[in-house]
């Protein structure tokens, strides 16, 4: 069973998880076009097995989504990281995370922007990231449906969805700027692709850049037609 807790004791040497780190760093985010130094900067930084689930700390920096319980995961490192790329931060930067789960995007962002609100659904995970995230300035946690966003908090110069949906709500395209940017996953069929665009005042619209593992977030599936 996983368990979602974050003691401060931790069986493993700060400097194998330093190694770890710098080993994904190199392998994974590097050879894969996570290309902005800020980026990898902060990803070198924030100690991610700090946000995983104890018995998940092992590989906590591993190529693969993590489990976290009731079929949510911590997004992959190198996903996660391509995102960040893309949406072109810039340090004066407000940004809407959709899918907090244990606050590790949101950590990552709080080293970049000026003020992240990190919106997350499972009380569990959001235990964890209050948990993870003590004590970093600049980070606001806000539990509730991830399709509602944080509207109280808006306007966003930046919305990052750490995962794939099937499509992008308008509730959460309201809450951006004009010339804001988005970036997300997105489900096509069976494949997920990440994607970014900006949002105008005569619409929106998203350009994928890459197909990659990505974790699914809940709660964003069409509407689906009736068929007879």
């Amino acid at each position: 069973m996983t368990t979602l807790t974050n003691p401060s004791a931790d069986t493993n040497p700060a400097s194998a998880f330093d190694d770890m780190r710098a080993a994904m760093v190199s392998s994974q985010l590097r050879t894969n076009s996570v290309n902005d130094p800020r980026v990898v900067a902060a990803m070198a930084r924030v100690p991610r097995e700090r946000f995983v689930p104890v018995d998940q700390r092992a590989v906590a920096y591993r190529d693969a989504a993590l489990p976290l319980g009731r079929a949510r995961y911590l997004n992959v490192p190198m996903a996660t990281g391509r995102l960040l790329t893309e949406a072109y931060l810039r340090a004066s930067d407000r940004v809407l995370l959709i899918g907090a789960a244990t606050g590790y995007a949101a950590a990552v962002l709080a080293e970049l922007v000026a003020r992240v609100v990190a919106v997350e659904s499972d009380p569990a995970l959001v235990a964890m990231a209050r948990a993870a995230l003590a004590g970093r300035s600049g980070v606001g946690l806000v539990e509730g449906p991830l399709d509602a966003g944080a509207p109280g908090d808006a306007p966003f110069d930046v919305l990052m969805i750490d995962g794939a949906v099937e499509s992008v709500p308008e509730s959460l395209l309201a809450q951006v700027v004009p010339d804001g940017r988005v970036v997300t996953g997105l489900v096509d069929g069976k494949v997920i692709r990440l994607a970014g665009g900006r949002r105008s005042a005569g619409g929106f619209g998203l350009a994928t850049f890459a197909d990659v593992d990505c974790v699914v977030l809940p709660g964003f599936s069409r509407p689906r037609g009736f068929s007879f």
